[in-house]
């Protein structure tokens, strides 16, 4: 059957700003505390989903998530009025206001994995929600990510929203971020690449630096939920020298579409294995493997080179999209200019400023979630939160609106900017028809 692939952007929150919150992701941790510019952020988000939208390709959006997190708050203990636990949140503990006012759900590519109902028993597209365990500001986001995705993928008859994994280190889920889908053609039966860093029970080689975020474990459950066939369902190691270097994602080393995987030639652990493997089970299977001595793994963390969107154009070959740190980078930008010259399977680069999130570890890659769709399938999805020039209008109008231009740690305590979130989603469930999906509206 005939399919697509659709790109699904996470939309920046109100609450965007710089704390430092994760281990392991060194532009989070070196820009802690720097003034950020959450409406700048959204703005390059739109940005980004409307022109590839008008490339062609399909392309929706994620609303952000309800922060700050007062129930939250108040399960640690902070008590009183709205404004009192804002306040006391801040005098007290300010990080734990920063974990409870983190927009980092704008990285969709951790909302969930997702597979396409070609691959699936049942025929249903499904989409398992990420628990993201690893870092407490993500693991909150599970059941608010859950009510997005069943507001958006509603008709049960095409598909299958999961909830998130048990919370427990045996479990740890971060999503798509550590998923690949290969074959020729998005509406045939592909093969299914889990990426972990570790497995519960530790065997082998492990990162002694920075955490290994995904089990082998989380990945096989991901794959029984979704029903897919096991001799087309591969499971690897993503290397532990690579993760203490930085790589806390797979999809910072490594993205792929269709026949063709672009990666690191340090990504993973048995690497040419690895590599045998798809050659023998995915039919035309092309790697581009960047060698270290063109790209030293510190520069690919340093300008986000894989954590690239990596888009079949209708011309044929492969459009990859890219943060502007890549380009700024004269040996990176070299290589993939002669990637371009080759004729190989990468025709085009389209860059992109995104500043804002890059700032905070995540370049475009880590702001989409992939989709392969049907066309009845995308018929079936909840059609106001698919971007065209009508809701890019409405959605920059909405952040004009609504949204701050600086905005620092100190300024979580303002109950204004509370009040100011709260109207700002209760009018965008509106715009995108999303019923009564926040808590506040309850």
């Amino acid at each position: 059957m005939k399919a697509f692939e659709a790109n699904f952007d996470g939309l920046v929150g109100l609450t965007h700003h710089y704390a430092g919150l994760s281990f392991g992701n060194e532009a989070s941790t070196r820009n802690q505390l720097q003034p950020s510019n959450p409406r700048l952020a959204a703005k390059q988000g739109l940005q980004k989903m409307k022109t590839l939208a008008d490339m062609g390709y399909v392309q929706g959006v994620i609303p952000p998530h309800e922060r700050p997190n007062l129930p939250l708050l108040r399960q640690l203990g902070f008590s009183g009025s709205d404004e009192q636990v804002l306040v006391r949140a801040a005098q007290q503990a300010p990080q734990l206001l920063s974990a409870a006012s983190s927009a980092s759900a704008m990285w969709v590519a951790n909302a969930a994995t997702v597979s396409p109902s070609a691959d699936s028993a049942d025929g249903r597209v499904h989409l398992t929600v990420a628990n993201l365990n690893n870092k407490f500001h993500r693991a909150i986001e599970a059941p608010e990510t859950a009510d997005l995705l069943r507001a958006i993928f509603r008709d049960s008859r095409h598909f299958s929203v999961h909830d998130a994994l048990p919370q427990v280190a045996l479990f740890g889920d971060e999503g798509a971020a550590n998923h690949n889908r290969f074959g020729a053609d998005y509406g045939a039966p592909g093969v299914q690449l889990f990426i972990y860093g570790r497995e519960g029970q530790q065997h082998g080689a492990a990162p002694v630096r920075y955490p290994a975020r995904q089990t082998r474990e989380a990945s096989e459950a991901v794959a029984r939920l979704h029903q897919l066939h096991s001799e087309r369902t591969l499971f690897a190691q993503q290397s532990p020298a690579v993760i203490d270097q930085g790589v806390f994602h797979n999809d910072v080393i490594a993205v792929s579409n269709q026949q063709v995987l672009f990666c690191h030639e340090e990504a993973f652990v048995d690497q040419p294995q690895l590599l045998q493997q798809l050659a023998t089970k995915v039919p035309g299977f092309q790697p581009i493997v960047v060698p270290r001595d063109r790209v030293s793994v510190a520069d690919a963390v340093q300008t986000y080179l894989f954590n690239s969107q990596l888009l079949q154009r209708p011309a044929g070959g492969m459009l990859l999209v890219l943060p502007e740190e890549s380009r700024q980078h004269a040996g990176v930008w070299r290589y993939l200019c002669e990637q371009v010259e080759s004729g190989g399977p990468i025709r085009e680069l389209k860059v992109f400023d995104l500043r804002e999130s890059m700032c905070n570890g995540g370049g475009p890659a880590c702001l989409r979630l992939r989709v392969v769709l049907t066309e009845a399938e995308r018929q079936a999805i909840n059609p106001a939160v698919l971007m065209n020039d009508r809701l890019f209008a409405t959605l920059n109008a909405w952040v004009d609106r609504h949204y701050r231009d600086r905005l620092t740690q100190t300024d979580l305590a303002d109950p204004q900017l509370l009040s100011e979130g709260r109207q700002a989603l209760d009018e965008l469930t509106q715009l995108l028809d999303l019923g009564s999906v926040y808590a506040f509206q309850r």
